[in-house]
C-alpha cells in the first residue's frame, strides 16, 4: 500500500464518514444491537458511541486494516465496551456459523469487492432469527444524479479506497437472500451523487 492508502486515506474516511448528516443516519439503527454484535468494517469505530452496553454483550470490529484500531480501541473502551478487533475481509469472516445476534454494516457495502461473498457470509454467522442493521448509500433513483454517479465512480473509486457511488443496495440484500420489512430511503445533506441513502433491518431468509 502507498503513502496515500495507508496515512491519508483512513483520515479522509474517518472524516467524511464522521460528517453530522452520516452520524444521525447512523444513530437510526446502532442502538438497535443486542447480544453478539459483529460490525462490518468497523474502522475508526464511528458507530461505537450508539452502540448500549446494556445491551451488547460483545463486540466483534471486523476490517482489513489496523491503522484505525487505535482509536476504535480507544472508543470502546470508553464506552465500557467488550471489543474484539478481527483483521480480514468480510468476503472471509473467522467465526462460527450462527455464531452472531446481530451484524452492523454501515457506509461499507459500497467498499467491498465482493459484496455478494460478503452478504452471504453476513447470512451464515447469523443466528436463527438474528438480524442485519445497515445504513449504506447508493444507486440514487434520479436518473440525472444516477447519470452523475456513473460518470465520476471510476475516479471516485481510486481516490476513496474502492468506494463506489453506484451500487444498487435494495437489490444487493435481496439478490443474498436478506430481506428488509422496513427499509427507508432518502438524500441527506451533501452532494446528491454521494447521499442518497438505505437505512433498516433485515433477516435471512
Amino acid at each position: 500500500m502507498g503513502f496515500y492508502d495507508t496515512y491519508l486515506l483512513p483520515r479522509v474516511v474517518h472524516f467524511t464518514c464522521g460528517l453530522k448528516p452520516a452520524m444521525k443516519q447512523r444513530q437510526k439503527v446502532v442502538p438497535l444491537a443486542q447480544g453478539r454484535v459483529l460490525e462490518i468494517g468497523i474502522g475508526s469505530g464511528l458507530n461505537i458511541p450508539f452502540y448500549d452496553p446494556a445491551k451488547v454483550n460483545h463486540l466483534w470490529g471486523l476490517d482489513p486494516s489496523r491503522e484505525m484500531w487505535a482509536i476504535a480501541g480507544k472508543n470502546a473502551r470508553e464506552h465500557h465496551l467488550d471489543a474484539e478487533f478481527i483483521e480480514s475481509g468480510a468476503e472471509s469472516i473467522p467465526l462460527d456459523d450462527h455464531s452472531a445476534d446481530t451484524v452492523v454494516m454501515t457506509y461499507t457495502m459500497c467498499t467491498i469487492p465482493n459484496v455478494q461473498g460478503a452478504l452471504g457470509e453476513i447470512r451464515r454467522v447469523l443466528r436463527p432469527g438474528g438480524k442485519l442493521l445497515f445504513c449504506e448509500h447508493g444507486e440514487a433513483p434520479d436518473a440525472s444524479v444516477r447519470r452523475w454517479q456513473n460518470r465520476v465512480n471510476p475516479l471516485w473509486k481510486v481516490l476513496g479506497g474502492g468506494c463506489n457511488l453506484n451500487r444498487p443496495i435494495a437489490k444487493l440484500l435481496n439478490d443474498s437472500g436478506l430481506v428488509s420489512a422496513d427499509m427507508q430511503t432518502m438524500y441527506i445533506p451533501g452532494w446528491k451523487p454521494a447521499c442518497f441513502n438505505y437505512w433498516g433491518t433485515a433477516n435471512a431468509v
